[in-house]
């Protein structure tokens, strides 16, 4: 089936209409991004969302869209549990409550620059990488580890790892309500068990930065965003849990699909309704994954901020490593949005996507309330990453949300192929940028030019209407997977 697309203007694409189609698909692309996009089988999946039941407004793509697991990455669809709407694990992904943490400090590049190399070093021993990282010094039980799936960031808190300040500026305040870890499997469980507060691998990383220029003054104030600052990006979901949570719920998902009647354009669309039985001991168990991954980030906070302390020998006070957000971008949430005039509460799935709600929101944090939420995109390891706040046009045109990162352009083997014969290291640090990694295949997989230039992402979202941007910031350390 040959695919249509209609530009409604410079900044949106329309997919009409047709066939099984129960709404319009919308995507937020640059006529330059739609060129490429439409060689690709991302728009398709698109188009495959928008057929399925109790879908509400279009089925959307952010600009740094590319093909995921049954939903595109960077896709956004809201479904109604009153008109049949279903939750799917495709919707989420497979890292459920992947997402990226900012941390502001009280110290300037100038000051971090003579020291960077043993930051580098100490935050990769301090904070495991790689496939299948492991902490040698904090394994839970199964007891300590059903509370952290309830809690999330909370019992982190509560266990020391941090501040009651931090869950302020947390989406959810880090905890997803109505977790059942009865429903988590014991091969979750198990892989969870020894794999909290490490960062994992593939595009997950810690990041040092300097705020490299500020775009909205105002905004950036209170943020806490000033230009030369030392920030901390951390950029990780649930590890192997949240991978098994997903991985376990799809065969029950492909039986309720057949179960309720629903034609599947694609088998990775596997659903289930809201109100079935299927559909909320998913959400039940995706809310433990997302609750892990949100004390998973908490705890790799705390062994930053023991490293600042360590490599800089200065107190928490001097330090000031506080916790600007902490956004959620592979999430299914239930949500209230005005349809029509209307308030109707709707499971939003964000994949690849991040919430941005804007300012005056009971939800945007009290601090924040002025100005929206805090948006954080992560570039790649070679360029630049953006913050970002929510706006009213977002909230209006997209259920709140907006892009989550670059997006990919290549696989990642043709990232390797392309890095061959290179010293991808060695070219960043003649930028200034010094890399840590579990394994050089990952630094290949990772190069720049396997992403879109963030840049341009973000200045169709701005464009758009439905982010807006407040600071660039400039890697200087990066810890890969």
């Amino acid at each position: 089936m040959t695919l249509r697309i209609e530009q409604i203007d410079a900044c949106r694409w329309r997919i009409p209409k047709e066939g099984a189609m129960r709404t319009e698909g919308l995507v937020f692309a640059s006529r330059q991004m739609m060129a490429a996009l439409q060689k690709e089988e991302a728009l398709a999946q698109v188009r495959n969302v928008a057929t399925l039941p109790g879908i509400v407004g279009p089925s959307i793509a952010m600009p740094d869209i590319h093909w995921g697991y049954g939903f595109p990455i960077g896709g956004v669809a809201a479904f109604d549990p009153e008109e049949g709407g279903i939750v799917s694990p495709g919707g989420v992904g497979y890292d459920i409550n992947c997402g990226v943490r900012l941390l502001r400090s009280a110290l300037v590049e100038d000051q971090v620059r003579p020291r960077l190399k043993a930051l580098a070093d100490t935050l990769f021993t301090n904070v495991p990488s790689g496939v299948g990282s492991q902490r040698r010094d904090l394994k839970l039980s199964i007891e300590e580890e059903t509370r952290v799936l309830r809690q999330g960031a909370r019992w982190a808190v509560e266990h020391g790892f941090g501040s009651a300040e931090d869950l302020l500026h947390i989406e959810e305040g880090g905890t997803i309500a109505g977790a059942d870890p009865e429903l988590v499997s014991e091969r979750a469980l198990e892989r969870g068990r020894a794999q909290l507060g490490t960062l994992g691998s593939g595009n997950h990383f810690l990041e040092v930065q300097v705020v490299d220029e500020i775009v909205d003054l105002r905004v950036a104030e209170v943020l806490g965003l000033f230009p030369g600052q030392i920030t901390v990006s951390i950029h990780t979901g649930s590890r192997g849990l949240g991978y098994q949570v997903c991985d376990d719920s799809l065969r029950t998902m492909l039986s309720a699909s057949r179960k309720y009647g629903i034609e599947l354009p694609d088998r990775q669309l596997c659903c289930a309704p809201l109100t079935s039985s299927e559909g909320r001991h998913y959400l039940a168990a995706m809310a433990c994954a997302a609750n892990f991954a949100f004390a998973n980030r908490q705890l790799i906070t705390a062994w930053v901020r023991e490293s600042f302390a360590e490599v800089f020998a200065l107190g928490e006070g001097d330090l000031r490593l506080s916790v600007i957000y902490d956004v959620c971008h592979n999430i299914a949430k239930m949500e209230t949005h005005k349809i029509g005039g209307e308030n109707r509460r709707l499971c939003v799935h964000r994949k690849g996507a991040t919430r941005a709600f804007p300012p005056g929101h009971p939800q945007t944090p009290e601090l924040y309330r002025s100005v929206g939420q805090p948006v954080l995109i992560p570039g790649d390891m070679g360029r630049y990453s953006y913050v970002l706040v929510g706006t009213a046009g977002a909230f209006s045109e997209t259920f709140g949300s907006t892009c989550h990162g670059a997006g990919r352009v290549m696989s990642r083997h043709a990232a390797k192929k392309a890095a061959h014969g290179r010293n991808i290291v060695g070219e960043l640090a003649a930028r200034g940028i010094l890399i840590r990694a579990a394994g050089q295949a990952t630094v290949a997989e990772e190069i720049s030019e396997a992403y879109k230039d963030v840049t341009e992402v973000v200045d169709v979202v701005q464009r758009a209407g439905i982010g807006k941007i407040v600071a660039r910031l400039r890697p200087l350390a990066v810890i890969k997977g």
